[in-house]
């Protein structure tokens, strides 16, 4: 895995050993990357369930101002400051070393960006939204991008408030795009 484009072009990354984490492949995040480009120069970029952090790096390669990184998985934790340093993007992340949803109580940050990639059989998508809603970390112009299983049905957002702008389909998984009703 590497990053793609930008600032940190080419430098690989490291991730996880085994099953715990699914590193998003470097085809599926050229993709994202190619739909949300206008909006990322700038963006203040929060991933959820960070794994190795490469989503986050690759948003700063690109010109997102800042990252915040949510992960709480000892060995995924490592791999976030290893990819951080190797990329010199130490000074413009900041690692949350906390569980979700509650990590999201003590952030006071509106973000342009959000994006998800939970473990698949968590489904607490849900309370996450409410928490991102309630604690004002997002606005009507923020966008909220939620990697999950190519069968996870997203109709509950629209009770939280919500509203799905764009799905995009790959072999195995999605991307749903969100926004505040």
């Amino acid at each position: 895995m590497r990053v793609i484009a930008g600032k940190a072009r080419r430098i690989n990354l490291i991730t996880t050993k085994g099953l715990e984490t699914r590193p998003t492949t470097d085809r599926i995040k050229e993709t994202l990357f190619n739909m949300i480009n206008p909006i990322i120069i700038d963006a203040m970029f929060l991933d959820l369930f960070s794994g190795s952090g490469a989503i986050a790096i690759e948003a700063l390669s690109r010109g997102a101002k800042h990252a915040t990184l949510v992960e709480n998985a000892a060995e995924a934790i490592k791999c976030i400051k290893s990819n951080l340093k190797a990329t010199k993007f130490e000074d413009e992340a900041e690692l949350i070393t906390k569980s979700l949803p509650y990590a999201l109580d003590s952030f006071t940050t509106c973000y342009d960006i959000v994006f998800m990639d939970p473990p698949y059989k968590l489904e607490t998508e849900d309370e996450i939204l409410l928490k991102l809603k309630e604690n004002k970390l997002v606005n009507e112009e923020s966008l909220i991008i939620f990697e999950a299983d190519l069968n996870r049905d997203f109709v509950f957002v629209e009770k939280l408030g919500y509203q799905i702008t764009k799905e995009k389909k790959y072999k195995t998984n999605k991307h749903v795009f969100l926004r505040l009703a």
